[in-house]
């Protein structure tokens, strides 16, 4: 054998040697520059070219442009699949490609705010969730939806229990909408079940008395006696006069002080005209307020008002004429400190 000969040989195998490493390393290296993993979301209306954008800005590098080459080149690229996606530390492109084919997600851990509104709850869950707000609201917002989970547009709300859930990011509405009432459902087994019945409530009213007792105060040791307030009022057949419900129908969350012409409001949220509770809770009660509900105080109180000293606490009364007293020093307190004192 020639020296050429064996010179050329010799570049052909150093060739191809490189041409396999490089294969090698495109295919098996690591993907991510990262110590930390990464997320590659892909939505409805990603194309191959987005989907390679995406892995450019997420990994870059040779192991984005293998991955691009194996999606065009084996039929993934007409039969793109939605999802989150964990591009760990140690990843390839191979390995991620196995994935993004097989559909095989990350989840997402999706918190479940204590908010006021259904628009509120739908900007929460579209910022975690491949679905925009307004399908969320859609969804809330119609009866004929909202009937298939045993509920109506008022009352969805309480589907909803704080908390956190592991969900997928491309999930549908209809699918998160079943997963929390199954969430819901296994909440209210058993004990709490049993206390709500008990009262002689639903979950669904024990949610929205729970609801109110949230928005009147953030002290969860104080929210039995509230609540055994509101009780007492609803086992008497008087009016709840609750302000947050004002809030609520008025639909201004900022108010600071309630006042008299406030109180005629046209709406089924409003408790000074109507007795028993609202239509449907005020917001996503909180699990500390719902068991507040569960476990609330026997006493004979029939009012509240805010504690003068503005502690977020308040004052108890048994008669009209206690309670005249109580929210005199409060109105005056908030005088001499001009809250919402009109100009």
């Amino acid at each position: 054998m020639t020296l050429t000969r064996k010179h050329n040989i010799l570049g052909i195998v150093v060739c191809l040697a490189l041409l396999f490493g490089l294969t090698s390393y495109s295919l098996f290296g690591a993907l991510s520059n990262s110590d930390q993993p990464v997320y590659l979301c892909i939505d409805d209306d990603d194309t191959i070219d987005s989907l390679s954008y995406k892995l450019e800005e997420n990994c870059g590098g040779l192991g984005s442009a293998a991955l691009t080459i194996l999606a065009r080149h084996t039929g993934y690229a007409e039969n793109i699949r939605t999802g989150r996606y964990e591009i760990t530390p140690s990843m390839g492109a191979l390995q991620l490609f196995r994935h993004l084919r097989n559909g095989q997600q990350s989840p997402v851990k999706l918190v479940i705010p204590s908010v006021r509104t259904k628009e509120r709850l739908a900007e929460e869950l579209s910022k975690k969730l491949m679905k925009q707000e307004q399908d969320f609201l859609d969804a809330l917002s119609d009866e004929k939806q909202c009937k298939k989970y045993g509920a109506d547009t008022c009352t969805i709300i309480a589907l909803f229990i704080p908390n956190t859930y592991e969900v997928y990011w491309n999930t549908t509405v209809d699918a998160l909408l079943s997963k929390m009432q199954k969430e819901q459902q296994r909440f209210w087994q058993g004990e709490r079940k049993a206390k709500a019945e008990k009262l002689g409530l639903t979950p669904v009213e024990v949610m929205t008395l729970a609801s109110i007792v949230d928005e009147e105060t953030a002290n969860n040791g104080e929210k039995p006696m509230v609540a055994g307030m509101y009780y007492n009022r609803l086992q008497k057949g008087m009016p709840l006069q609750a302000d947050p419900t004002i809030k609520y129908a008025l639909k201004q969350f900022e108010l600071r002080r309630i006042y008299h012409n406030m109180l005629t409001v046209d709406s089924p949220y409003n408790t000074y005209k109507n007795t028993g509770l609202p239509p449907g809770p005020i917001r996503i009660p909180s699990v500390a307020g719902i068991d507040a509900v569960l476990n609330l105080v026997h006493h004979d109180y029939m009012y509240m008002c805010a504690k003068e000293d503005f502690s977020g606490t308040h004052n108890f009364a048994r008669t009209y004429s206690e309670h005249l007293a109580n929210a005199a020093r409060y109105t005056a307190a908030l005088n001499k400190r001009g809250i919402g004192v009109k100009k």
